[in-house]
């Protein structure tokens, strides 16, 4: 048996002892997750087409829900580059509303963003490049498109922080896509899908 004494600062070491660990752990588990300087998201996308053309055919494509993925690398907290991709698309074209044919195209985009660090969430704006590739083009009557489509593309959005690396994100963009319709060797006029383009979606950071 041990002295009274003696039990009193054992107690008073054990309790002094858990009250460090407490103050350890919870200093531990304050301390923020360490980020590195990628980030890959995954969004839904409505992919919203301005359909406008100089052909005077009414030209459009229909509107539609696409799967996309963009993987950003952050030079530091604020300025970063990320470069947008999905897959080949599959659109229905239209001349005042009727069915003319169908076509795809693959439209990868690489932008230059500008995060703002603020508490609680993160919100960015960005400008860059687009490249559209069409394929497999089929309209009625055998026009064509030309092949390439290089435009501008604007960009904002927002990542809220959710737990760990996880971001909810919220993304619009502006992009230019545009291509000329011809029939034989005629340039009827240039088609203008200038689509705008609403995400939402997952991001981690690593």
């Amino acid at each position: 048996m041990f002295p009274a004494s003696t039990k009193s600062k054992m107690k008073k070491r054990i309790i002094a002892t858990a009250v460090l660990c407490t103050l350890v752990a919870g200093a531990a588990m304050a301390q923020p997750v360490k980020e590195g300087p990628w980030m890959v998201r995954a969004r839904a996308v409505h992919l919203d087409s301005a359909n406008g053309d100089t052909t005077g055919l009414g030209l459009g494509v229909n509107n539609k829900w696409i799967p996309e993925v963009d993987v950003s690398y952050f030079f530091n907290k604020n300025m970063a580059l990320e470069l947008v991709l999905t897959v080949p698309q599959k659109h229905t074209l239209s001349s005042n509303s009727t069915a003319i044919g169908t076509l795809k195209h693959l439209p990868p985009t690489l932008m230059a963003q500008y995060h703002f660090d603020l508490a609680g969430y993160k919100p960015y704006v960005g400008a860059g490049i687009n490249y559209t590739r069409f394929s497999s083009v089929n309209i009625d009557g055998g026009a064509t498109l030309e092949k390439d489509s290089w435009g501008p593309a604007l960009q904002v959005g927002v990542d809220i922080p959710l737990s760990g690396n996880m971001y909810f994100n919220v993304d619009l963009k502006k992009v230019l896509i545009r291509t000329d319709v011809f029939s034989g060797t005629t340039n009827l006029g240039t088609f203008k899908v200038d689509p705008l383009l609403v995400g939402v979606g997952l991001g981690w950071r690593f």
